[in-house]
């Protein structure tokens, strides 16, 4: 493995950032097979991250002044810990940046910023046929939570939802 260079940097996302964390997140479909999924766009992220009600926020890898990773989290909260924590959203690193350390610089960089906010864990979800991202995270000792099942409601489940509320007397 190639040691990280020096001028690699991690920043904030700005606004002139956006287009090129969506390309990126359009990349990271590409690779995880989803790319039917992706929906929403660069005005959703910007309105989602720099807006008056902030709910993510976005780091970028920038080498040679340019952005070749980035990281999308937002905060949680554990019940049993009565602490916030961090959810990892998305972390990506361009292919032929890998290997590097890059990707690893970032996700440290997180985990230095979960623990000096005093917040109780971070987590994240990985696709179980992504079998490289895996070992990199177990060998950061990271642990699956195998006894948990996710659930999700999304799009016309999500409506259907809402209106039933709306029924409730």
């Amino acid at each position: 493995m190639e040691p990280i260079q020096d001028d690699f940097k991690i920043l904030p996302a700005t606004k002139d950032d956006m287009q090129k964390v969506y390309d990126l997140i359009v990349e990271l479909a590409e690779y995880e097979k989803l790319k039917h999924m992706v929906i929403g766009d660069v005005k959703d992220m910007e309105k989602w991250a720099l807006g008056e009600d902030p709910v993510i926020f976005i780091n970028c890898g920038w080498l040679n002044g340019k952005i070749i990773a980035y990281s999308l989290h937002f905060r949680n909260y554990s019940t049993f810990l009565c602490k916030p924590g961090i959810y990892l959203e998305d972390i990506y690193v361009q292919p032929e940046y890998r290997g590097r350390g890059y990707g690893k610089k970032m996700l440290l960089y997180l985990s230095k910023l979960c623990y000096e906010k005093g917040y109780g864990r971070m987590e994240w979800q990985v696709l179980k046929w992504n079998k490289p991202s895996i070992d990199f995270y177990e060998s950061l000792g990271a642990e699956p939570l195998n006894e948990w099942l996710q659930y999700r409601l999304v799009g016309d489940s999500l409506k259907k939802c809402a209106e039933k509320f709306d029924q409730l007397k």
